[in-house]
């Protein structure tokens, strides 16, 4: 089969149908000459046309098409994280009122003292940041991982969560410090708080009794009022009221995490 007559065979389709304008029949192939059963593969002695494997001769309607091309793009597109949006701010107490044995310290280390690897599991009670309702709980672990002697504390890996009751849960990871502020890693959290993130900042008022934090939160929806309100400036001298501390039904939210 002479070169020209392949360009001839291949240039007489017809497009009139649409369909036609990406893939000829197997009977054209047949009729022009061009359809080899046994290798699939069109010759000559300077030209050689081959049908790839995956190549195939099916009919297949433009809106099929569209919709492959359309998808495909869609899954080479990496993942974006959709904008942040406002930040909202919510301030909390985490009091130890020394009614739950916390913490507890688990020596693994093998020294008298404080030493890299021991860990600190414990658990307080969460109040509102106007101490005027009691939340829930803190609970979680901390590993040692440099004793500060000049400043008289520890570095610790702090991984942690805030229980609000019904509301549910913050998650937070990162530096603990027990002789300055710091800041955490808000990893995430279940109720209204799923998808969240952002970040926490971590007050020591009195270590390991009173600490006061402030969150600054992304992701979810408004909180709820019950929540929010103004916070009582940290100091050594706070207090849950009364009610909250007796956790009296008007001082606590809903099923509020003991």
């Amino acid at each position: 089969m002479a070169f020209t007559s392949s360009l001839t065979a291949i240039s007489s389709f017809k497009l009139t149908n649409p369909t036609s304008h990406f893939l000829p029949s197997d009977r054209s192939l047949k009729q022009q000459g061009l359809f080899h059963q046994q290798n699939q593969s069109l010759s000559t002695q300077n030209f050689k046309f081959s049908i790839p494997q995956h190549f195939s001769t099916r009919r297949c309607s433009p809106k099929s098409i569209v919709t492959t091309a359309f998808f495909s793009k869609l899954c080479s597109e990496s993942p974006k994280r959709k904008p942040a949006g406002k930040v909202q701010q919510l301030n909390v107490y985490e009091i130890n009122e020394r009614d739950r044995d916390s913490p507890a310290i688990l020596k693994l280390s093998k020294k008298p003292e404080l030493a890299l690897g021991d860990l600190v599991p414990f658990t307080n009670k969460l109040y509102s940041g106007d101490l005027q309702k009691r939340f829930g709980i803190t609970a979680g672990l901390c590993v040692l991982i440099q004793h500060v002697p000049e400043k008289n504390g520890d570095r610790y890996e702090a991984n942690y969560s805030f229980y609000f009751g019904d509301y549910g849960h913050i998650s937070v990871q990162g530096a603990y410090l027990t002789y300055q502020d710091t800041f955490l890693a808000v990893t995430g959290g279940s109720g209204i708080f799923e998808g969240v993130y952002g970040q926490v900042k971590l007050q020591q008022i009195v270590f390991p009794y009173k600490l006061f934090y402030t969150f600054y939160l992304k992701g979810i929806p408004d909180l709820p009022a019950e929540l929010l309100g103004k916070p009582v400036t940290p100091s050594p001298e706070v207090e849950p009221s009364p009610a909250a501390k007796a956790a009296q039904p008007n001082a606590t939210i809903l099923n509020f995490t003991q």
